[in-house]
């Protein structure tokens, strides 16, 4: 297996023998240790498509082949990457290269946890969701300033660091898959669509309405930065509710249902659902820009309920040792004691009795008779 544990990639990344949690679809991915700096990298790659050479085989009957020369494709990347600002919300890119037929983006692999990972647990609440979205818009931002459109906004690319903060990461690698579909399709618009069908496969968020195959298309589409908003409305459906708003079974039913705008209900989304349905417009210029996106989840934000904290009772200055038995309270003087309602019952059965003075004189007077009885009869 190319790039396996332990091999050095590039003269510079070792691969480690733990693989990432999530797994690209187009592409191989793996964590390494770059050997310069013993930080931990990712290295993201792309498949390069063996070209038949009949010349290089020196016979007719066996047609040698080699893997597409990645030139230029290297050079389209590193211009996206040279005229993207860094952004404290950006995945930075170290490095790309080619190797044995892959081409490779090494990028940062932070203290994080991958976005899928907690979806595990179920779909993020609205708030929880539009803070991860105000750090992608300020990603996308930087990356709009820059006049260039990310292009890759996937569930797959995003980083949930230890402080809670968003990163966005795929720049580079989404790039160097849509270089690579102008590469092979060349000028012709069809094999150009089958081609990045193939690559990207069925993701609603990789085909924004301006992107789809249209018939008689004369060149690939330059889709801009609109697209990157219909991307990020895909992924917060996908967040809140637990499923993409169009069906992904294949390329050609997803391609049907965005053209007819045949999606599932945004209600799931809760208070983020007027900007979903906006995100998602089909036509790109009805679509909000950054700046607008991010004064609406401020303002949203702003208004989110403050978590429930339970208080916390304060203990007692001095240590008070309890009783083990029932406490009454002391009576004051001229006043009978209150008792409890619990313990009336007995309390009432434990009273004086109104008789006892009447057998006392009764008692005594019986005693003295006795005695005198005694006395006669001993003095007889």
């Amino acid at each position: 297996m190319r790039a396996g544990p332990g091999q050095t990639v590039a003269g510079r990344y070792q691969v480690t023998d733990r693989q990432p949690a999530t797994a690209r679809a187009a592409g191989p991915s793996r964590l390494a240790t770059d050997l310069r700096s013993g930080h931990q990298v990712l290295l993201e790659g792309l498949e390069l498509p063996e070209l038949l050479v009949p010349e290089l085989s020196g016979s007719a009957d066996f047609a040698a082949s080699r893997w597409l020369d990645p030139a230029g494709i290297l050079d389209e990347v590193r211009a996206v990457l040279a005229g993207t600002p860094g952004h404290a919300r950006l995945r930075q890119c170290y490095e790309v290269f080619a190797e044995d037929g892959l081409l490779w983006a090494a990028v940062e692999q932070p203290a994080a946890e991958p976005l899928p990972e907690l979806l595990e647990a179920g779909p993020l609440s609205p708030y929880r969701a539009a803070e991860l979205a105000a750090d992608l818009v300020a990603a996308l931002g930087a990356v709009h300033r820059g006049g260039r459109a990310h292009g890759n906004v996937l569930v797959e690319q995003v980083l949930v660091c230890e402080d809670g903060a968003a990163l966005l990461g795929g720049q580079a690698i989404g790039a160097a898959e849509e270089a690579l579909a102008r590469r092979l399709g060349g000028a012709d618009g069809r094999r150009w669509a089958q081609v990045r069908t193939g690559l990207l496969g069925a993701r609603a968020e990789r085909w924004a309405p301006e992107q789809l195959p249209t018939e008689g298309l004369p060149q690939p589409p330059d889709p801009g930065p609109a697209a990157d908003l219909w991307a990020l409305g895909v992924l917060l459906q996908r967040v809140l509710t637990g499923q993409g708003p169009f069906s992904e079974q294949t390329p050609t039913a997803l391609f049907a249902a965005i053209r007819a705008d045949r999606r599932a209900d945004s209600a799931g989304c809760g208070p983020l659902r007027p900007l979903v349905d906006r995100l998602l417009a089909a036509d790109p210029a009805k679509r909000p820009p950054v700046e607008e996106v991010r004064r609406w989840l401020t303002e949203l934000l702003a208004q989110a309920p403050e978590p429930y904290a339970p208080a916390v009772a304060e203990p007692s200055a001095l240590p008070v040792l309890r009783p083990s038995w029932p406490l009454v309270r002391r009576a004051r003087r001229g006043r009978p004691a209150p008792v409890a309602p619990e313990h009336a019952r007995h309390a009432r059965g434990r009273g004086a009795s109104p008789f006892l003075p009447v057998l006392l004189v009764g008692g005594v007077l019986l005693l003295m008779v006795l005695a005198i009885v005694g006395v006669v009869l001993f003095a007889g």
